[in-house]
């Protein structure tokens, strides 16, 4: 058993003995922990791990409390049934606002969150209906077996259960196809062009993040039997975002510790100052936002990312089976038939043409180059093929198919994948998980049975591509280490095999040889070659000549936008043309 698995066994133990030898105030204190670390959690997910921040949970809170409230007690309905109530009415709003807020990125998007915040606080104190500032009393308990969970001990064993079913939930869900697809949220281009719907994840997550808070207000309502306006404003939304900051964003466990922290810190300042200083005055708003500010300032990332690199976990989440059934494969194409068709393209920047009118093709069982001084517009032509950049003119067809009307995220599912210029990894997800977000169309499987673990075959079919593309490319070594921590030209080589996972027709490869080493070239050279035997094309931007020339089998030249040479390489290197615009001057 590794020592991860026995600190969270002592954890559940320990937890579980909690109601024995704890005095009743401190049971009440951890039920409320608990309650925060379910929020808590739905923040590590929106927040720390998708990059999308927001300050209305506690508005969520309130939907799920008031909800299963006024079920119960206006209209009589069983407590229980109060959950799948105050989830659906949760989950309703939730689609709403984000489908209006998530439209919004950066500080707008948390500008946003505080509005709706502020807006459904004030509902639930201004609606005659929910009790107003008074709110709503005589919430009944929760029937059990003919007897009611109604005092702290009882419900102790309840919330815990919650947030320790929502913590293994969430696992589940990360160590996904879904969860790398959410994972890679931050860098939305690049997983746009794996196929990820970058806009409908974003809105899953946000609705799963309100799905955890609906829930922590349908115990909160039943637990405290009363709910009123005062605990779902603004001021407890920064407070639950305190708690995933402080204990780690981009940790699940740091929800726990953020919630575990900042409760019982507030409450043991609460309890302690005022012996100190006198009853006036609330001093532990002051002494806490100190010790957080200087907590932040020794800790960056949080408490559990300090936790990590002093002690760093022995085994991958995600682990390469030595065999598993393949993932469908699409058929090649015939080989020399004309499968990209690029037709007087052009694009411009306002008065910058970066690309004019240019015009060439790619057969099928090929490597062609495309070649040109910086500036010359390669990489513009490579987001224009690819879906990154709308064209301005002319047409893109592949294997007979208009492609340049659609997204990216629909390109690539026709079988074109790429490399980027600029290296796009997750580098705190290990080389195995990067890899395996190439594969991301080759599953089906969605969020909830990733959340359940039915997903595992499809799991272990991807992550054993990902590691045959990544052994294949050299980097069988790597597998479990941060794609972060690699060098450059190894990091562009873990963009090929995520690339290859993607099962393309035509591959897309910006500067593959930068930062390589004369034997990794030879290597990446014998990849490529062995690529194009088994029927794969390539299109190549390379500025390595030595490189190019002694692996493509056609070329074309662009300078300041233009076609201005193609051909076979030998063809091409004496054009005169090309040496004055790009190999230099003839002497």
């Amino acid at each position: 058993m590794t020592p991860a698995r026995i600190a969270i066994a002592v954890f559940v133990a320990l937890l579980a003995a909690g109601p024995l030898y704890l005095p009743p105030f401190y049971v009440t204190l951890v039920n409320y922990i608990g309650l925060y670390s379910l929020v808590a959690l739905g923040l590590v997910l929106l927040t720390g791990i998708a990059g999308l921040t927001s300050f209305g949970q506690a508005a969520f809170v309130g939907v799920g409390a008031y909800a299963t409230a006024v079920a119960s007690v206006s209209f009589g309905l069983s407590p229980w049934l109060g959950l799948p109530v105050g989830l659906a009415l949760t989950a309703a709003v939730a689609v709403i606002l984000g489908g209006l807020t998530l439209r919004l990125s950066g500080h707008y998007l948390a500008l946003g969150t505080i509005a709706w915040g502020i807006s459904l606080s004030y509902v639930f104190g201004n609606v005659e209906g929910l009790g107003g500032f008074n709110g709503i009393s005589n919430i009944p308990p929760l029937p059990l077996f003919g007897a009611a969970i109604q005092t702290a001990q009882d419900f102790y064993y309840l919330i815990w259960a919650c947030v320790l079913l929502a913590l293994a939930a969430l696992v589940n869900l990360l160590n996904s196809r879904p969860g790398r697809a959410i994972r890679a949220l931050r860098n939305a281009a690049m997983a746009e062009s794996f196929g990820v719907n970058t806009a409908w994840l974003k809105l899953v997550v946000f609705v799963y993040a309100a799905l955890l808070a609906g829930l922590a207000g349908w115990l909160h309502a039943h637990y405290l039997r009363f709910v009123n306006p005062g605990p779902f404003g603004v001021g407890y939304s920064i407070e639950y975002l305190f708690m995933v900051v402080v204990g780690g964003a981009a940790h699940v466990w740091g929800a726990i510790v953020g919630a575990g922290l900042i409760t019982a810190l507030k409450t043991w300042l609460q309890d302690i100052l005022p012996k100190l200083f006198g009853s006036s005055g609330q001093f532990e708003v002051i002494v806490f936002g100190v010790l957080i500010i200087l907590l932040l300032q020794h800790a960056g990332g949080g408490i559990m990312a300090r936790v990590v690199r002093l002690f760093p976990p022995k085994r991958a989440a995600a682990i390469a089976p030595e065999a598993a059934p393949g993932l469908p494969r699409r058929a090649a194409p015939a080989r020399g038939e004309a499968i990209l068709e690029v037709d007087k393209a052009y694009k411009a920047f306002g008065g910058l043409v970066a690309v004019n009118g240019v015009s060439f093709e790619v057969r099928a069982g090929e490597i062609m180059g495309l070649i040109g001084p910086n500036g010359a517009g390669k990489s513009t032509m490579f987001n224009l093929i690819t879906g990154a950049l709308p064209l301005g003119g002319g047409e893109v067809r592949f294997r007979g198919e208009r492609i340049d009307r659609l997204a990216a995220r629909q390109i690539v599912r026709r079988g074109i994948a790429r490399t980027f210029q600029h290296v796009q990894l997750r580098p705190t997800m290990t080389v195995l998980e990067n890899a395996a977000i190439g594969a991301t169309l080759r599953g089906r499987s969605g969020v909830a049975p990733a959340t359940l673990r039915l997903d595992r075959a499809e799991e272990r079919a991807i992550l054993f591509e990902a590691a045959r593309h990544l052994r294949r490319a050299g980097l069988g070594d790597h597998l479990y280490e941060a794609a972060g921590s690699l060098a450059l030209g190894q990091q562009r080589i873990v963009e090929i095999a995520r690339a290859l996972a993607a099962d393309p027709v035509l591959l897309l490869l910006d500067e593959p040889a930068a930062g390589l080493r004369y034997q990794e070239k030879q290597a990446l050279a014998a990849l490529l070659r062995a690529l194009r035997e088994e029927g794969m094309s390539i299109l190549l931007v390379e500025h390595d000549m030595d490189f190019v020339m002694g692996l493509v089998d056609r070329l074309v030249v662009m300078d300041f936008g233009e076609r201005i040479a193609g051909g076979a390489p030998e063809a091409v290197q004496a054009d005169p043309r090309v040496i004055e615009a790009y190999l230099g001057a003839a002497s």
